[in-house]
């Protein structure tokens, strides 16, 4: 495959670049490549990013598939330039024995359409033997320290410690003061923490403060904190998830964060729900895969970051935390995952172009920063010109 007249980003600069990708990864990088047995792609001056890793989605597969399953749910991803996520453990059965997690594993194979990685769940009944086996099979250890469903909220103090130890990175739901303890046990344990979903201003500064003594902390924070609040909560509004919506002003603190390198990564959070579901009753989780990149390059339009930020937290940092080998950059030698976006775009976001299940999206009318034409996974096209290509190409990458 030959991508030719690509604007890609080098150091900052803005050049037009080809792409050769031979064997699904990124061969050469020239001004000019020019071969006749090639398929070629012309990106016609558009720019070209690393596919997007998106570390926080729910695919709701197992025992929740009427909200979403891994066919569904990659094929968000692909329309919307991810092209790697990685799947949290709380579903049913909660993937909190070796066993469950070998069946997820197996139940994958051949349904996605991108890249995909699992999580691996501690529980309140301390499965620390279970997660020191599967370490090396999962991207890291999952645990609820606020608030899950089945046996996997963990508050007993013994417990969450053994479960940190027996693990290579432990990825937290922690809120408030659960942060602060989050990081202490990091530090205590030795073992790195990822902190999902941050925001607050305070917990922003909880972070800033271990990261400066030097402790491994990981923060990610997602598309809707970043870009709505409690304002745009009204009565019986859809807009309800955990961590609840906060203010202007933890808003800002959030982009601040980005900014200076205290925020890591952009993880969605992807917990969908049908209309009915959110309809019926409170019942927390939205989705937000699909438009993460197109909502995320509103910031580029609009100077708050640069491209070269936007890749470096939702393409490099992700594929470095959670050891994703040759992901995360447009680098010789690396997988071919690339997204091609036009970011002269005027469209909106709508609920009739959501290709999940839940049929809906918390951005609806809301204007794109860019928009996604082709998501390709190591050299192989999956999305172009708002057409799937039916390949269901995807690998678990651990």
């Amino acid at each position: 495959m030959l991508i030719k007249n690509g604007l890609i980003t080098l150091e900052e600069k803005v050049v037009l670049k080809d792409i050769l990708v031979e064997n699904g990864r990124i061969k050469e990088i020239s001004d000019e490549i020019n071969l006749d047995d090639q398929e070629v792609i012309d990106a016609n001056g558009k720019y070209v990013l690393a596919g997007i890793i998106d570390p926080h989605v729910h695919m709701r597969d197992p025992g929740l598939t009427h909200k979403e399953d891994f066919g569904t749910g990659s094929m968000a991803c692909a329309k919307g330039g991810v092209t790697t996520f990685l799947d949290m453990p709380n579903t049913v059965p909660n993937t909190i024995t070796e066993e469950a997690l070998l069946n997820k594993k197996r139940d994958a194979q051949g349904r996605s359409y991108v890249d995909y990685g699992f999580y691996f769940g501690g529980s309140k009944n301390n499965n620390s033997e279970e997660v020191r086996k599967v370490k090396d099979m999962a991207v890291a250890t999952k645990v609820f320290m606020n608030v899950s469903t089945g046996n996997m909220l963990v508050e007993d103090e013994k417990i969450l410690e053994d479960i940190f130890r027996s693990s290579n990175l432990v990825a937290v739901h922690a809120e408030g003061e659960m942060v602060a303890k989050a990081i202490e046990l990091s530090e205590k344990t030795k073992v790195p923490v990822y902190l999902c979903h941050l925001s607050t201003k305070e917990e922003i500064q909880m972070v800033r403060e271990a990261k400066a003594k030097g402790l491994k902390i990981y923060a990610e924070v997602t598309p809707h904190h970043l870009f709505l609040n409690e304002s745009y909560v009204k009565e019986g509004s859809f807009l309800r998830m955990k961590p609840e919506l906060k203010t202007k002003e933890d808003n800002e603190a959030l982009w601040e964060g980005i900014i200076d390198g205290t925020i890591d990564t952009i993880g969605t959070d992807h917990a969908p729900h049908t209309l009915q579901e959110k309809q019926e009753k409170l019942t927390f989780g939205i989705p937000g895969v699909q438009f993460s990149l197109e909502i995320m390059l509103k910031a580029v339009d609009g100077e708050k970051i640069s491209l070269t930020k936007l890749s470096e937290i939702m393409s490099k940092n992700p594929a470095e935390i959670f050891g994703l080998k040759n992901k995360g950059k447009i680098e010789v030698g690396y997988d071919a995952d690339l997204v091609i976006v036009d970011l002269e775009t005027e469209a909106k976001i709508t609920n009739e172009e959501v290709v999940s299940k839940c049929g809906w999206t918390p951005y609806n009318g809301m204007s794109k920063g860019g928009e996604v034409v082709t998501t390709i996974v190591r050299g192989n096209i999956v999305y172009n010109n708002k057409k799937f290509i039916n390949k269901k190409i995807g690998k678990e990458v651990m």
